[in-house]
């Protein structure tokens, strides 16, 4: 695993769901088989199809989908910036507002949810998100 990524879904400070990063139930992981996309030399921000595991903010809506927890309004915190394809995911939903601790070379997802009008804010342990 390249990364270790986790995300947390969040209503008036209650949290909804949680997710990590890994690989799919009953799939075997990456660290026992390999990172495909370390085989085959995708840079960070690139083709996020050529990959075994999931997102943590994919497992995060998974788990609200699998069960029936309403996330609409919610803000994601996520211990980075989401990806293209999440983004596309989280507008679906309608989140509203991203906090993350670290940003990510992905342009077309920042595009994505800055013409979605959700909010993202780039935060340090030492300058904790604003309520």
């Amino acid at each position: 695993m390249r990364r270790q990524v986790g995300a947390l879904l969040v209503i008036d400070k209650h949290i909804l769901t949680t997710g990590y990063n890994g690989a799919p139930s009953g799939i075997p992981h990456c660290l026992d088989i390999g990172c495909l996309r370390e085989q085959l030399k995708v840079p960070p921000g690139e083709r996020h199809e050529l990959c075994r595991g999931l997102h943590a903010e994919m497992n995060a809506l998974l788990q609200a989908a699998n069960y029936g927890i309403k996330i609409s309004g919610a803000t994601l915190y996520s211990t980075t910036h989401p990806c293209s394809l999440c983004a596309k995911m989280l507008v679906n939903v309608g989140i509203k507002r991203i906090v993350t601790l670290t940003d990510y070379p992905d342009a077309l997802a920042k595009e994505i949810l800055s013409m979605a009008n959700i909010k993202v804010e780039i935060v340090t342990l030492d300058n904790p998100p604003k309520e």
